[in-house]
């Protein structure tokens, strides 16, 4: 029996999947092509993909022996479920582990944001620091500012007891459903437009679908306070770039980080040109603890289903598993 894994995973996760597989590891440090994969799936058991990955109705259907396809992430939008779903493969995700490292990516750019931190650190190695300047890199404090959170999930809930219990600030979110736990950090469930126009903070911490796709474009952007800080650790396609990048060009008090971007990793170029923009490529579960669990996860869930088991976080399960049982 093989396993594809299609880029190199913390080797706790390998040394799993090679006690009861032939593994076949990508070991360049790239994506794999969509024909690569589909080449390489022929007649594996498993995959282990990245949420860069496209595994469409043609891998699923090329890859005859493919019973899991384990994501490599919390995301779900770069797999055709239903097809999967259709010929009996299972496809699970890894939820909860990435939450806290996230969270603390995502407050990492609110705060280094609203203190000109990266902008501070090249002042200082381009040899313009001469002293105490009474007016040098001027920021703001968030204590008691109004955080608007898009997609109170996991993440986003994190994100917010950090924001009431390390800042007091007021927590306002927008999400399809009110959270069950919103009461234990005074949190206030408002529509996108009343979210956009009162806050001072504005995280996406959104999964991608049909409705969220470009849920911010040029009229939501326009609603935005001209000083706010904009932070994406959500999906990139939740976001019109053109729309992002009118209102920072037009506005050089508006701050933005980015952690994820539309057409990744093609991104759009003009971002560069940004000075109020911080730009990092992806890393929001970049810890040890966070990537190795991970890793664990994803080759557990491929022995689970090997050795005839349900396996944990399965985002089609209730179809497949239930009638396995």
């Amino acid at each position: 029996m093989k396993v594809l894994i299609t880029r190199r995973i913390p080797e706790n996760g390998i040394n799993i999947l090679k006690s009861k597989f032939e593994v076949i590891l990508n070991k360049e440090n790239r994506n794999l092509t969509h024909k690569e994969i589909k080449a390489l799936s022929r007649d594996v058991f498993g995959i282990v993909s990245m949420v860069s990955d496209r595994i469409d109705q043609e891998i699923i259907e090329n890859a005859k022996n493919l019973k899991i396809i384990a994501n490599y992430g919390v995301g779900i939008n770069n797999v055709d479920i239903e097809a999967a779903t259709k010929k009996g493969i299972l496809f699970t995700n890894t939820p909860d582990v990435l939450t806290q490292a996230t969270a603390e990516l995502g407050f990492a750019l609110i705060i280094s944001l609203a203190r000109n931190i990266t902008a501070a650190d090249r002042f200082v190695r381009e040899g313009k620091f001469v002293g105490f300047d009474p007016v040098l890199f001027l920021g703001k404090e968030l204590y008691e500012k109004t955080i608007g959170i898009i997609g109170m999930g996991r993440i986003g809930s994190q994100i917010a007891r950090m924001s009431r219990f390390g800042f007091n600030m007021r927590v306002i979110y927008y999400n399809r459903n009110r959270n069950p736990y919103d009461n234990l950090v005074d949190a206030e469930r408002v529509e996108l437009k009343e979210l956009l126009k009162r806050s001072d903070v504005i995280v996406v911490s959104a999964p991608l679908n049909e409705k969220s796709k470009h849920m911010l474009s040029y009229d939501e952007f326009k609603l935005m306070k001209n000083d706010a800080i904009f932070v994406n650790i959500g999906r990139g396609e939740i976001v019109n770039t053109d729309a992002l990048i009118d209102k920072a060009q037009k506005n050089p008090d508006f701050k933005v980080g980015l952690d994820v971007y539309e057409n990744e990793p093609n991104f759009d170029k003009r971002l560069l040109n940004l000075k109020n923009c911080i730009l990092l490529p992806h890393i929001g579960s970049a810890t040890f603890k966070a990537r190795e669990k991970m890793a664990e996860i994803v080759a557990e869930n491929i022995v689970k289903v090997y050795e005839g088991e349900c396996p944990d976080f399965a985002v089609n399960g209730g179809q497949l598993c239930n009638a396995k049982d």
